[in-house]
């Protein structure tokens, strides 16, 4: 049973409770005032019969009921038991109607009201015992006062006719509104129903459900469902992005260890061949052998040296993505800055290595772990040097409120605008350097993780031809450390 045909039959089952109470309760209401009206109209007109002594009355006599209009309708008899009796008032005789009369042993135990019908006519009687003075022992005549209900009977039957069918009719239209109510009220959580199937069945995930009602329950409930499937967009986005960086990054590797790999074993196999002949079969002299060997030894040591390089920066990359941080401490700029530009000048590079003015760094300090720091300065002084073949290479540091900018700039090739986007990511180099500049493109990813793991930023100011600026932002920690 579906939710709103619930809803529907609880409203419906309370309603018809409420219904069944209220109509018993209108029509008691009604019963006990008719019919209580009438009871004391017949009890007050046999308080007010007044009996005359007499020895016994003949058959022609008559007993007189009130001379108001309410006992101008009512029936009375009485009845003489001693000598069988009854004296009816005149309304009896004008109908010719006559009561059953109760034995006289039991009058007693029988007196009150009672219910009868003569010819089909229904009457309320109220009959009580009568004494009459001089006489002993039981009650020697009983006085019946009685009072036509017909209209009231009638009344009350319609009245019952009315309640009932009106409840079934106020019932079924309840329902039916109810249910009606119910299905428009409930619509939305349908859409609920058809966006989670869309989403089970397909992979769009940015359908959203249109829902322009009020903010109640179910509006809360559609917004929360909207929420929820921004956030499942949100996950899945970034996880098919994770997937493709990952096959990429699969892809990359795979293509920068099969060159090395190709060129250790072609050389390895050189080897093999050159040193399996013969001396008699061999069209080389000794001199000429020995120079191949070492040239293949050396380019298989070269490969090994990049295959090195190539795994530790992976091994690196991985520390990034698992979210494994470093111990940090605050570092003093000028000396880490000093020890870098001493021991860059004795990187390989065709270029000139120029230093700016250090001084200014004398007593300021950020907070980092001084070997990445200095990891991430050697990349980024590296990458100038492969860039350059020619003109400067400089390094200085400039100050912007609470940041100290390391700048590192060169005269090199440059880059197009269109490249500065995807430099940090991995395994990204420039088409034209491709197989001419020696690198496997993972440095300024590495960079790019150690700058973001210290807070900072990098700024990045190219153009093609004319060389490559970057600005790396630390925040300065002014307090030097306590000794």
């Amino acid at each position: 049973m579906s939710i709103r045909l619930r809803l529907t039959a609880w409203y419906s089952g309370i309603l018809a409770v409420m219904l069944l109470a209220l109509s018993a309760a209108i029509y008691g209401f009604v019963y006990f005032n008719t019919y209580g009206d009438i009871k004391d109209r017949l009890k007050n007109q046999a308080s007010q019969i007044v009996l005359q002594p007499v020895t016994y009355l003949d058959g022609s006599s008559n007993i007189f009921v009130g001379g108001n209009l309410e006992g101008q309708n009512l029936f009375a008899q009485m009845y003489i038991y001693d000598i069988d009796k009854i004296i009816p008032n005149n309304n009896m005789k004008t109908f010719n109607l006559r009561f059953n009369v109760p034995e006289q042993e039991t009058i007693v135990s029988q007196q009150g009201f009672v219910r009868a019908s003569y010819d089909g006519n229904p009457f309320l009687i109220y009959q009580r015992p009568v004494d009459i003075p001089g006489y002993d022992g039981n009650p020697a005549a009983v006085l019946q006062m009685a009072a036509y209900t017909g209209e009231q009977d009638r009344l009350m039957l319609r009245l019952k006719n009315i309640l009932i069918v009106g409840s079934f009719a106020t019932l079924i239209a309840a329902f039916t509104f109810g249910l009606f109510l119910a299905r428009k009220a409930m619509s939305p959580i349908g859409k609920v129903i058809e966006a989670a199937n869309g989403i089970q069945t397909g992979t769009d995930l940015s359908s959203r459900i249109v829902y322009d009602g009020p903010q109640d329950e179910i509006g809360r409930l559609i917004q929360t469902v909207n929420s929820m499937l921004g956030r499942m967009e949100g996950f899945y986005t970034e996880l098919e992005d994770s997937y493709a960086t990952q096959r990429r990054f699969v892809s990359d590797a795979s293509h920068e260890l099969r060159t090395p790999l190709t060129t250790i074993r072609g050389n390895i196999d050189l080897l093999q061949k050159i040193w399996e002949m013969n001396p008699d079969e061999s069209r080389m002299t000794e001199a000429e052998i020995r120079q191949l060997s070492i040239e293949s030894v050396k380019d298989i040591a070269d490969e090994s040296k990049r295959m090195s390089r190539l795994v530790s920066d992976m091994l690196s990359l991985a520390r990034a993505d698992t979210g494994r941080t470093f111990d940090i401490e605050p570092v003093a700029l000028e000396p880490m800055m000093t020890e870098v530009a001493r021991r860059a000048s004795f990187l390989p590079r065709q270029a000139e290595w120029s230093v700016g003015n250090l001084g200014h760094l004398n007593g300021k300090y950020i907070v980092g772990n001084k070997d990445y720091l200095q990891q991430m300065l050697f990349i980024f002084i590296d990458n100038a040097f492969k860039y350059t073949p020619s003109g400067e290479v400089a390094m200085d540091a400039v100050f912007y409120q609470n940041q100290v900018g390391i700048r590192i700039s060169d005269t090199g090739i440059g880059m197009d605008k269109d490249e500065v986007p995807h430099i940090f990511d991995r395994f990204y180099r420039a088409d034209e350097s491709r197989g001419i500049t020696e690198g496997i493109g993972l440095g300024l990813s590495i960079a790019k993780w150690i700058i973001d793991e210290h807070g900072g930023s990098v700024e990045v100011v190219t153009r093609q031809g004319e060389g490559t600026t970057f600005v790396i932002w630390l925040p300065l920690l002014f307090a030097p450390p306590l000794e």
